[in-house]
């Protein structure tokens, strides 16, 4: 007469990991309960401050923040498995591209030239000027770069303590470095007297911020976060703009003379995070013509909205 099969052993050690496990879940959905709640008590609080009386800044508040929201419908298609070709991430990186280039000159360069002549100075002056500043802006985010730890999707880590930081802030400092001009460009923009202008350069960055969301969210897919992690990283990233955006805002209103510098400053950022990350990490797959394909695209759109609503 045959034995009956015997049951299996519960395993106590997979009990132990799958309760761990849920622990860190619930850690992590309560870790950003509290991020989220903790930035909308700072928001509410600073929107009481005497700098929020002035129009401009609110409008900059605005425009920030329709950027970081444009960040985080750009992460959706990700939350929702959907799979995009190498071809088409470069195809949309180079998008960004043209767009914050043509953001550059139309809706930064040339207004900051036009402001330093209105404030006096001569052409060779007003050039002097804004040339100064997008070497400030550049060299700026150039020293921030070097400085704090990060990490570039074509390059790996750098910055200081590498060996230390988790990767996954080391992805969200790169991302917000990349952010940062974003914002300060929408925040001087609307500090100026130019608010058709502003505006045109706030949409051009928003649209080119939908796709550059899902960009970094795929890259943190494709090094092994989750789906949930990525998306919830990628739409942090883009909340470094409404920041931004109101610094630059409030720092133009208080000293209107820095209009022309503030808006060359923030060029050179833009220019640097450009030739630095964007366009080799557009290229280094062997796409180099679907990347400059979508560059001169973005950069047409990006024109004819600032000639158009300019």
């Amino acid at each position: 007469m045959s034995s009956p099969p015997l049951s299996p052993t519960p395993d106590p050690a997979a009990g132990v990991a799958r309760v761990d496990n849920r622990l860190a879940r619930a850690r992590r959905l309560i870790g950003w309960a509290v991020v989220i709640g903790g930035m909308a008590a700072a928001l509410d609080a600073l929107m009481h401050t005497p700098v929020f009386a002035d129009e401009r800044v609110k409008a900059a508040l605005l425009g920030g923040s329709i950027a970081a929201l444009a960040t985080a419908l750009g992460t959706l298609p990700v939350l929702l498995s959907q799979q995009f070709s190498q071809r088409a991430s470069d195809s949309m990186l180079g998008f960004g591209a043209g767009v914050m280039l043509a953001a550059c000159s139309f809706s930064l360069i040339i207004p900051a030239l036009g402001a330093a002549e209105a404030q006096g100075a001569g052409p060779w002056g007003a050039g002097g000027i804004v040339g100064s500043g997008v070497l400030l802006g550049a060299a700026a985010l150039m020293l921030v770069d070097r400085l704090v730890p990060h990490e570039h999707f074509v390059k790996g880590v750098e910055g200081p303590k590498r060996q230390t930081a988790r990767r996954a802030w080391l992805f969200v400092m790169a991302i917000a470095l990349h952010n940062l001009p974003e914002g300060l460009a929408i925040g001087v923009g609307f500090g100026g007297s130019d608010r058709i202008g502003a505006q045109a350069l706030a949409t051009g960055i928003a649209i080119q911020d939908v796709p550059e969301g899902m960009v970094v969210a795929l890259a943190l897919r494709g090094v092994g976060y989750s789906k949930l992690v990525a998306v919830g990283l990628g739409i942090a990233s883009g909340l470094v703009e409404p920041v931004g955006a109101v610094f630059g805002a409030a720092l133009v209103s208080l000293a209107s003379g820095l209009l022309p510098w503030g808006l060359a400053a923030a060029a050179g950022a833009m220019l640097f995070v450009i030739s630095h990350e964007i366009i080799p990490e557009s290229h280094r797959q062997g796409h180099e013509r679907a990347a400059t394909t979508g560059l001169m695209l973005g950069f047409v759109l990006m024109m004819l909205l600032d000639t158009a609503l300019g």
